[in-house]
């Protein structure tokens, strides 16, 4: 398997060789107005993401309208809320999607969904969606993995309560179906999650057991999680974000506002680039601080032929002489040239 795989979306290499793709979910946090919708792809390209995404189901295609206890939430952010109420509140019209495509298109940020069902990878497919997400509830839906595959789409994968077993069987089904370039990423489904639940060590995992892409969908509350992903091989980051953290939307309350959304861009920006390569020696930036360096010195007068004597020469700071560990090599020799004191010492100097 490939030490870096890479994949594209309209465009744009994602891989650990290249700066983190962040992904902004819009989620739920239209609130049920399209023109809130619109606002929030401006303020995702504006903040500086590479990608919003979208989910695409209606209530009917996502749940069932029971009353029973199978479809009431117990406990966490929706308690007590009916299924098909709260998605039927979260729910992205099918009429949105074309004008939500062509604003994008208009902004220059790209769009992309999840898809709950296959009526949803129909609606995409007819927008030319260019890549596709599957949501970590629907990690275990194989068929809906398939037929997504089918589209021969970029595919990006969360894994949020899937065991080791279920991973394996959604990225053999992707590849299967005729995926050819996918990307894994770790995913708790808390709302919002914990910090210590992400266990982020998994992530290089994932590129070692399946050969993908693997990144972070990320619900915890600040950024530092998402920062801490990039380090050890993230190269896709997904985070909810929303106009207002207080707007009362189902998702509001985990998500980002425009300017964390802002400077999660640049802090995961700024922790890739610190990554860099396997070198050693001075950075550039480093060179002109020779001046601080210990060296070897002459701090006296001495004439061509005079022996050097341990009160001839110090280590000392700048850094222009020759370095401290020659120090012992000068004892002793004789000067082939006159020299001042408080000049650097060179081993050329001694014979």
């Amino acid at each position: 398997m490939s030490q870096h795989p890479s994949i594209t979306i309209a465009g744009r290499p994602i891989g650990i060789n290249h700066p983190p793709y962040v992904v902004a979910e819009m989620s739920a946090n239209h609130n049920g107005s399209l023109e809130r919708a619109l606002h929030l792809l401006e303020v995702a390209q504006q903040a500086g993401a590479d990608a919003v995404k979208i989910q695409s189901y209606t209530a009917d295609t996502i749940t069932l309208p029971g009353d029973t206890e199978d479809f009431i939430i117990r406990g966490g952010l929706w308690d007590g809320r009916r299924l098909h109420e709260l998605y039927r509140e979260a729910e992205m019209p099918w009429d949105w999607h074309a004008p939500l495509f062509a604003h994008a298109r208009k902004l220059g940020i790209t769009l992309f969904s999840s898809p709950f069902d296959r009526t949803a990878v129909d609606l995409l497919e007819s927008l030319d969606a260019p890549a596709y997400k599957i949501a970590s509830f629907e990690a275990v839906d194989l068929p809906l993995i398939r037929y997504v595959a089918s589209t021969g789409k970029p595919m990006i994968i969360s894994t949020g309560m899937a065991n080791a077993q279920e991973v394996a069987e959604a990225v053999q089904a992707a590849r299967e179906g005729g995926c050819r370039e996918l990307a894994v990423l770790r995913c708790v489904s808390g709302y919002p999650a914990a910090p210590q639940d992400y266990n982020l060590r998994a992530i290089p995992d994932l590129v070692q057991r399946h050969g993908v892409v693997a990144g972070l969908s990320d619900h915890t509350l600040d950024d530092t999680t998402a920062i801490a992903s990039v380090a050890l091989g993230a190269a896709l980051v997904e985070k909810h974000y929303t106009l207002d953290r207080n707007g009362g939307g189902p998702d509001d309350a985990f998500s980002l506002e425009p300017a964390e959304l802002a400077r999660l861009c640049r802090h995961l920006r700024t922790a890739w680039q610190a990554l860099g390569v396997v070198r050693y020696g001075p950075a550039a930036s480093e060179n002109g601080n020779v001046k601080f360096r210990r060296s070897v010195y002459f701090v006296k007068d001495l004439a061509e032929g005079e022996v050097v004597t341990e009160d001839a020469i110090r280590v000392v700071r700048p850094g222009y002489g020759a370095a401290p560990k020659h120090y012992e090599a000068f004892l002793g020799k004789r000067m082939r040239r006159a020299v001042a004191r408080y000049t650097p010492a060179q081993l050329a100097d001694v014979g």
